[in-house]
């Protein structure tokens, strides 16, 4: 398959592997130069963070500034997170889509990244209480004023995000142009962060709605949790779900620890022997058999495993192996 997409409103190319910025290093602040090198050489030239990410902001702008690389990248980044508090031992979210906490948030990302303009900027959550069309607005406001080039959502239902379009398409503004969701080929059985995150795998006729949408709208889509939280990474073999809970992390047990994944991890490994690759490899190759305009975030602190995610993308998966493995 082609190794690079395009999103409209972008002038170049861009890779349908985006490299996560939400790791450890990143976030802590320290000095990833080489590994964010190592991305760029094998071929990766879209780079996705957020404002909510820690010192990730930081780490990447410092490294864009270093090699003086700004120009050769799509940088992305994210921003109304909601805070959080506890209360009673339980998380409460106070959400941020306002035009003034948006701004903010864009003003600051601007800064730390050291750059005039984010090329995809993306509110990271949804306030369903305000209007689509009112957010519409101030995202067409800051693309007209040159802060960011393609607006963008993500945990955004589906039926949220037409009515923003449509909105932008009636008024003359720049509609939304990237969506982004959970998708991987195990089916996600949390609301994995809180707050009403979203995803777009399983059977439930909401979620296959929204594989309709993108389908037919071209929407372009960017997963993230692509490898299921690491489930394919080698952490269990298929035969391991009675031992799953000494095996695996408790998010991803919680998430993508079913028997039915447990099912489709063993059919991953049968079909990943004969083609010579990794379970990992044929879980990021199935999302693009899946009919969308897909791009996938995945995050790695090694560059070997960088090219390994890469490589994945050229491997032979035809349409009845994909289906042999999930058929969301």
């Amino acid at each position: 398959m082609e190794l690079y997409g395009r999103i409209n409103g972008l002038n170049r190319p861009v890779s349908r592997l985006f490299f996560g910025c939400a790791i450890k290093p990143m976030n802590m602040g320290e000095d990833v130069g080489a590994l964010l090198d190592a991305a760029l050489d094998a071929g990766i030239n879209a780079f996705d963070t957020a404002r909510v990410y820690g010192h990730s902001e930081e780490a990447l702008g410092n490294w864009i500034r270093s090699r003086g690389v700004r120009d050769q990248i799509i940088l992305l980044s994210k921003g109304a997170h909601p805070t959080i508090h506890m209360e009673n031992g339980a998380p409460v979210f106070t959400r941020r889509i306002s035009r003034e906490e948006i701004r903010k948030d864009v003003e600051q990302s601007l800064l730390v990244l050291g750059t005039d303009r984010i090329d995809l900027y993306l509110l990271h959550r949804d306030d369903e209480r305000v209007p689509a069309g009112e957010i519409a607005e101030w995202m067409d406001e800051l693309v007209k004023e040159g802060k960011i080039l393609v607006p963008g959502v993500s945990n955004w239902r589906a039926n949220r995000i037409r009515e923003a379009r449509d909105y932008a398409q009636a008024h003359g503004l720049t509609p939304i142009g990237l969506s982004s969701p959970q998708y991987s080929l195990a089916s996600l059985s949390i609301d994995l962060y809180g707050d009403n995150c979203q995803t777009i795998g399983g059977a439930s006729p909401e979620k296959a709605a929204a594989r309709n949408y993108y389908r037919e709208s071209g929407l372009p889509v960017l997963s993230y949790a692509s490898l299921a939280q690491g489930f394919f990474g080698g952490k269990c073999s298929g035969d391991d779900f009675p031992r799953r809970e000494k095996l695996l992390d408790p998010l991803t047990l919680a998430g993508f620890g079913s028997r039915e994944n447990f099912a489709i991890l063993k059919k991953a490994e049968q079909l990943a022997g004969e083609k010579g690759c990794t379970p990992s490899q044929l879980a990021l190759r199935w999302l693009f058999t899946r009919g969308l305009n897909l791009f996938a975030a995945v995050g790695s602190t090694r560059p070997e495993r960088i090219r390994e995610n890469l490589a994945a993308l050229s491997i032979p998966l035809s349409q009845e192996e994909a289906d042999f493995l999930s058929e969301d």
